[in-house]
């Protein structure tokens, strides 16, 4: 080989070096992800399972190149500033949370290091991010709309169920709550029903807050899609299913317990764009940077074995719009 054939392999074999180098840079050092969430482990197992899986796809290896701090406030979200403080204090490289309550909580216990949330309903009015479009500071994530799509639920609710005309709406004290509730009672006046107001708190007064809705004579049931009443979803079925309420839920979790129908942002899809916000910020972008996303793929999730055992029939105009009929 000549000198300008050797020095021409030599430049060559650099620069793909440097390219290889570039990308195997990342997956060198070991990242440490705080995961915090307002609800219990258990319960959040799926959500993140499918966030660990995605970064799985994204060349991370647990206890190899990347290692997890978990953090969950089983319902009680005076314990996530706290939980938020530690993960600081640990020097994670991002914080990850799942809905409103913790990104609040993350949001208050720092500015620099990036935050990723997977499910907050109304980012913007929250006070999490200043736009979707230029999120500013340090955090981002994906939103799954779902004061939005309260009209939406009820439409669905009043076509299946066309006799229903008084809904209790189970809601509870967060703020992401109140902009939902006030969606529903928008809605409600054009569709012609009343609503009757249930206050939920904490599972110790789930009896005595639920016992208003039997003497409410409430004919439909409309759990707000919050944290609170995520934690409390398998007492929320269990309820419907005494009553024999039909109901609409939030999310395809709720189906999953034995609840009856939902209507939602396909929720695992967020968590996997979680997985690639986080990846892109282990790789240099800045969170302010980096959009919020809205959801592109909704799920009308419905349990035909829940309706027969109940004895409801769910009107075909509503069937056939089904991504999801489990039988």
């Amino acid at each position: 080989m000549n000198n300008r054939r050797k020095l021409i392999f030599s430049l060559g074999a650099g620069a793909l070096a440097t390219t290889f180098d570039s990308f195997a840079q990342p997956r060198d050092k070991v990242y440490r992800i705080g995961i915090l969430f307002s609800n219990a482990a258990a319960s959040a197992k799926w959500q993140v399972d499918v966030f660990i899986q995605a970064l799985q796809e994204f060349g991370y290896v647990e206890n190899k190149n990347i290692l997890f701090e978990h953090r969950y406030a089983e319902g009680n979200f005076e314990r996530l500033p706290a939980m938020a403080a530690e993960l600081v204090q640990l020097k994670v490289d991002v914080i990850f949370v799942n809905n409103t309550p913790p990104a609040l909580a993350a949001k208050q216990a720092t500015s620099s290091i990036p935050i990723v949330f997977a499910g907050v309903a109304s980012p913007v009015e929250n006070g999490v991010i200043a736009s979707l479009a230029r999120p500013g500071h340090n955090i981002t994530g994906t939103s799954n709309i779902t004061t939005e799509l309260t009209g939406k639920r009820l439409q669905i609710l009043k076509e299946a169920f066309p006799k229903t005309v008084r809904i209790a709406v189970i809601n509870s004290i967060q703020p992401v709550s109140d902009l939902q509730f006030s969606a529903v009672q928008s809605e409600a006046k054009k569709l012609g029903m009343d609503i009757l107001r249930i206050e939920l708190r904490r599972r110790e007064d789930f009896e005595q807050q639920y016992e208003q809705v039997r003497k409410g004579r409430a004919d439909a049931l409309y759990p707000l899609d919050n944290a609170i009443n995520n934690q409390l979803r398998n007492l929320l079925v269990d309820f419907a299913s005494q009553y024999q309420l039909p109901v609409i839920y939030g999310s395809k979790q709720y189906v999953d317990a034995g609840g009856l129908m939902s209507y939602g942002a396909d929720l695992l899809a967020n968590y996997r764009r979680g997985a690639a916000f986080v990846d892109k910020i282990l790789n240099g972008a800045k969170p302010a940077d980096l959009p919020v996303e809205r959801p592109t793929k909704f799920e009308l999730v419905i349990n035909m074995k829940t309706a027969k055992a109940l004895g409801m029939k769910i009107s075909n105009s509503i069937l056939v719009q089904a991504t999801n009929v489990i039988e």
